[in-house]
């Protein structure tokens, strides 16, 4: 995929409290967001890009909350692509593809919501990318889809 998130003509930035909430509510938000956006329910990549969001959005509640008092989730899109980002700020940047190939500090290979998140997302043809903040004290996890 070559999409140039920059260049995605639809925009929207959730920002929760990272409680379990967090989960339900960005869930929600992320099916309004592409009703809005034309995408209909109903197609392939949804129900996939609900899971992956959620797993992200639990991630950052779970391992994150101590440091990161809020997690944001930031959507784009465009008529071909679907992208999202889930971002905190803890420092710890996942190797996401460690996660699926068993090479990281994971328990074996496909082990763990990471190993899920860039499972689907590969199957979908999709990316996944960690990109650290600036300062080195965030980190957000983006996932661009094909529609």
């Amino acid at each position: 995929m070559t999409t140039q998130l920059e260049t995605l003509p639809y925009r929207h930035v959730l920002t929760l409290p990272a409680m379990g909430s967090a989960v339900r509510i960005a869930r929600e938000t992320t099916e309004q967001v592409l009703m809005e956006w034309g995408i209909a329910r109903r197609h392939p990549s949804v129900d996939p890009a609900l899971l992956i969001l959620a797993e992200l959005v639990t991630n950052s509640v779970r391992h994150a909350a101590e440091l990161s008092p809020n997690v944001t989730v930031v959507f784009a899109g465009g008529p071909d692509t679907f992208a999202f980002a889930v971002h905190d700020r803890h420092p710890y940047q996942p190797a996401l593809y460690a996660a699926v190939t068993g090479t990281g500090t994971g328990t074996g290979i496909g082990t763990g919501g990471l190993a899920t998140v860039v499972e689907l997302t590969l199957q979908l043809g999709g990316t996944a990318v960690v990109r650290g903040d600036a300062d080195g004290r965030g980190k957000s996890i983006w996932i661009t889809l094909p529609l």
